[in-house]
């Protein structure tokens, strides 16, 4: 019986963070699109460059992706009441937080655009704005995407494969900005 406990605290867990894995990714490339969708309708230049979507999508969505995928088992896991198997992953609370975040990120990512472009009229800077802000907001809510709770109430530690992916995810940014730099 201890076996079969241990499964379904297991099985539970799995679930749960592919749940918080999909609200991360979706959540984020959600930003991205209502950035470019934004653009598009106001006639601004793209905000981001093919290869800033790919340095997105390639290293600083993977890393903490996973990251996520590697959460520890809550302790109240098996006090909660077994989900219907007939609900879908991406139910309505789902999405309502994945449009909602997503929302929020690119909104803080249009008005570094909008900063970078409304006072140089450089679309470069611009670019390299809204590329850093994106890149940041979403290394920053891998930590919002870990649990239901608070990140004060989760613990900074409890998952150090978050700090790592978080820690890579800066110092990749770090060095993409730094060779674009030389160019504005």
């Amino acid at each position: 019986f201890a076996t079969i406990v241990k499964a379904v605290l297991n099985g539970r867990n799995v679930y749960e963070n592919i749940k918080n894995a999909i609200q991360f990714l979706l959540s984020g490339n959600m930003a991205a699109i209502l950035c470019v969708l934004f653009a598009s309708i106001v006639g601004l230049p793209m905000p981001f460059a093919p290869v800033h979507l790919l340095f997105i999508n390639l290293l600083t969505d993977s890393l903490p992706a996973i990251a996520i995928g590697m959460e520890p088992a809550r302790k109240d896991l098996l006090d909660r009441k077994p989900r219907d198997p007939k609900e879908p992953i991406l139910n309505r609370s789902l999405l309502g937080k994945i449009f909602g975040q997503g929302l929020l990120i690119g909104i803080a990512t249009m008005a570094a655009f909008y900063i970078g472009y409304g006072s140089t009229q450089n679309a470069a800077l611009a670019m390299t704005m809204a590329f850093a802000t994106l890149t940041l907001a979403r290394l920053f809510h891998g930590f919002n995407c870990r649990g239901r709770e608070s990140i004060f109430r989760l613990g900074l530690r409890t998952n150090q494969f978050v700090l790592l992916a978080f820690g890579l995810g800066v110092l990749l940014l770090m060095s993409g900005l730094r060779s674009v730099g030389a160019g504005i």
